[in-house]
């Protein structure tokens, strides 16, 4: 009930604090990559550019005053969010279900160079070896399971602002 009286008084303040979340999420991610020495695979860079999406678009909101970019955000939010929760999805499966053959494929830089881009997007989803590894864990949970919860939480956050913002435009005659 509390956290619902934010959604309807301080919904800026929200979609502020999931901004901030989604950028301390990301610089956690560089440390990792920087100074721990983790290389990405293709999928975890596709779940940064998801995450990074989020960012803006609950940036973009919060620094509106109407309610219209407070909805539409909340509606970019959930619609990024569901992408990179499949990704990470996509990612933990593999994870759980390796591949019999482990291949270290290119990055996704690499991909792009080399093939059009038609070619690259399933060749991301299919994943190699390296998006199979578990490299690092939190209370048991790797980073593709992590970047899930994450997703899903954001996304149940814009659900809930979609909702909360809707009927208090119908309270308001909107």
């Amino acid at each position: 009930m509390f956290l619902l009286n934010w959604f309807d008084r301080a919904p800026r303040l929200l979609l502020a604090l999931a901004s901030a979340t989604c950028l301390a999420l990301l610089a956690f991610g560089l440390y990792l990559q920087h100074v721990v020495g983790l290389e990405p695979c293709p999928m975890c860079i596709v779940q940064r550019y998801a995450l990074l999406l989020v960012a803006v678009w609950a940036a973009l909101a919060a620094l509106s005053s109407r309610r219209g970019a407070w909805l539409l955000g909340s509606g970019l939010i959930l619609v990024t969010s569901a992408f990179g929760a499949f990704v990470a999805a996509r990612q933990s499966w593999l994870q759980w279900n390796p591949p019999e053959i482990m291949t270290c494929g290119r990055d996704l830089y690499g991909m792009i160079e080399a093939f059009p881009l038609q070619r690259v997007i399933p060749m991301v989803f299919k994943g190699s070896g390296d998006c199979a590894a578990v490299d690092w864990t939190f209370l048991g949970g790797s980073i593709a399971n992590w970047s899930f919860v994450t997703f899903v939480l954001l996304g149940a956050g814009a659900v809930l602002g979609l909702i909360r913002q809707r009927q208090a435009g119908s309270r308001s005659g909107f």
